[in-house]
């Protein structure tokens, strides 16, 4: 009956107090800092280009990389961390800092040497336009 019930025994026990144990090992003010972060990023089609949109606040526009190879589309950078000086104790670190990278492969080939990138309130907006074979065409229907 213990094979039906494996939650019953005292090994799942243990090893959730091992588990809490470890989480309060260490004060809350040595927690080390958020590291590598992914910001959030949306991708939608349209009848003539697709586009790009990531979230990315804090961030230099300098600090941005975008990259285009075949059908992938990477955005990386850095956001740094902001440090003061003061005698402070952080309570609490939630703001997200450090080296992002994000790849998407796009769901339509596109004309690269068209391609732009805008920067603005922390949003970054990828415009890339379809190849023309990518639009495709509409063929009227004829009727007889």
């Amino acid at each position: 009956m213990r094979t039906l019930t494996p939650w019953t025994g005292t090994g799942l026990r243990r090893e959730m107090d091992r588990l809490f144990d470890r989480f309060f090992e260490s004060p809350l003010t040595e927690l080390p800092g958020l590291g590598d972060w992914t910001p959030a990023l949306d991708v939608a089609e349209g009848k003539d280009a697709i586009t790009v949109t990531a979230e990315l606040p804090g961030v230099d526009p300098k600090d941005i990389a975008v990259a285009l190879e075949g059908d992938v589309l990477t955005i990386k950078g850095e956001k740094e961390q902001k440090k003061e000086e003061k005698d402070e104790r952080q309570h609490r670190v939630e703001r997200s800092w450090g080296a992002f990278m994000r790849s998407v492969r796009l769901p339509a080939p596109v004309d690269s040497g068209k391609v732009t990138a805008a920067f603005k309130n922390g949003v970054v907006t990828i415009t890339l336009p379809k190849t023309q074979g990518a639009k495709g065409t509409t063929i009227p229907v004829k009727a007889e």
